[in-house]
């Protein structure tokens, strides 16, 4: 655990400035382009591109964030779907996991998380 009297800090030599783009229908495409600590771009390390779409389901939308091999936005654009695809395939996977954990936890009497009265 962190100590109270510690501040978080950002480390001046990660920076990256962040635009957004979307079509207004399927999602969202974030370009990170890393900077200097002066916010000038730094050459030195790779832009960075992230996916953000929705998943529908029965309970509601699922929010996917995933990263999108790229080198320019319109290569990013052009991958979109694909990676979409394989964040919900990834989403759904986690999902049906989630539930067979869920199926075959054993319940023993008296051992239960509800709140018992006596």
């Amino acid at each position: 655990m962190q100590d109270m009297q510690e501040k978080e800090t950002m480390d001046v030599n990660s920076l990256y400035r962040e635009d957004t783009f979307t079509d207004r229908a399927a999602g969202t495409i974030r370009r990170l382009t890393p900077v200097t600590p002066e916010g000038s771009e730094d050459a030195s390390r790779a832009t960075i591109y992230i996916g953000q779409a929705q998943m529908l389901t029965p309970m509601g939308a699922i929010p996917l964030n995933f990263e999108i091999s790229a080198r320019s936005l319109k290569e990013a654009v052009e991958n979109f779907a694909d990676e979409v695809e394989h964040a919900a395939q990834e989403a759904l996977d986690e999902l049906r996991e989630m539930q067979r954990d869920a199926a075959s936890q054993i319940v023993v009497p008296g051992q239960s998380n509800r709140i018992q009265l006596p």
